[in-house]
């Protein structure tokens, strides 16, 4: 999994890079567990890293560019994430 976490932030990096490395690293584990623990709330079985893979990376190629805007409104991600000393812009 570890391979995985650092092909996609680089990933996420290519697609924003008003976002440092560190804190592309903490979406991608964020988003990455979010869905795992969202669906084994919802009863679904765990579909494996190769799908978790892919979900996040259909994250990435669509809100990639925008996440680092996206901290600062959601209370549940703002403690972790709305840190303006780790952007770049």
């Amino acid at each position: 999994m570890e391979a995985n976490i650092a092909k996609l932030t680089q990933e996420l990096l290519d697609k924003n890079p008003a976002m440092s490395a560190s804190r592309a690293r903490v979406w991608i584990e964020l988003l990455w567990s979010d869905y795992e623990a969202t669906s084994a709330k919802a009863g679904y079985a765990i579909r494996g890293a190769e799908f978790t893979e892919n979900l996040v990376r259909q994250l990435i190629t669509s809100y990639g560019d925008k996440l680092h805007l996206f901290a600062a409104k959601n209370p549940k991600y703002a403690h972790l994430l709305n840190d303006s000393d780790d952007t770049l812009q």
